[in-house]
């Protein structure tokens, strides 16, 4: 069985350049790979097309690759806990592509799966449905849109084996699994990982066809995006 093990984040992310297009998982800052985030920060990449839900916030997260302008687009369907990315949007020195999350997240799974394009009525009649084709099936109006890929896929798992197989854990499962599939060159980061054989195959989530590079992470800081309490 093919190992595909890395010893860190900084051999997981050779081949990483300028210019390229970036798919990071999670939601807000639940399931993100932190540890492949701070290796592209260290190595200073810019021009960078990243694809994610969100952009975290200003101090972690994508938010810190904004902070440094190593962030040229965003395709995104949420900018609301980012004061930095909103400054960028409205200025105009981020270009943003919002998208309704449903279909950000169909047009990763669409890409994982060799589909090029598909028809969703999210969206029609509103400025996301501008200069796309629209058609109508059984009387109701659709948009056409196309299938995501990406140069690297990063992704944040609970655990994993040397073989590339994923478990992830409850809502941090979000976004990974479909990006992991549409990634040209997949990087996974997990907290525990184990030899092959050790995970319960009816448990795998993501099976280790898709990634072709898996590292054990650190020092996870796992963040409350927003803390919510009650008064006594």
């Amino acid at each position: 069985m093919i190992n595909k093990v890395v010893p860190n984040a900084e051999a997981a992310l050779e081949g990483v350049a300028d210019g390229m297009t970036l798919m990071l998982g999670g939601f807000g800052l639940c399931g993100i790979p932190e540890n492949a985030i701070q290796e592209l920060l260290r190595r200073g990449v810019k021009h960078l097309t990243c694809i994610s839900n969100n952009a975290g916030v200003d101090d972690f997260g994508i938010g810190k690759l904004l902070q440094t302008r190593q962030v040229r687009k965003m395709i995104s369907s949420y900018v609301g806990e980012n004061a930095e990315f909103e400054r960028q949007l409205l200025s105009g020195e981020l270009e943003v592509e919002l998208i309704p999350q449903g279909t950000l997240a169909e047009r990763c799974r669409a890409g994982g799966a060799g589909i090029p394009a598909f028809y969703t009525p999210a969206g029609y009649g509103t400025e996301v449905g501008e200069g796309k084709e629209a058609r109508e099936f059984n009387g109701k109006m659709y948009l056409l849109e196309t299938g995501l890929i990406a140069d690297f896929a990063f992704v944040k798992a609970w655990r994993g084996d040397t073989a590339g197989n994923l478990v992830f854990k409850g809502t941090a499962r979000n976004f990974n699994p479909m990006m992991a599939t549409a990634g040209k060159m997949t990087v996974a980061e997990v907290e525990e990982l184990v030899p092959a054989g050790e995970l319960d195959p009816n448990q795998i989530h993501t099976p280790g066809i898709y990634v072709q590079r898996i590292f054990e992470g650190k020092d996870y800081e796992k963040r409350i995006e927003q803390r919510t309490v009650r008064t006594v």
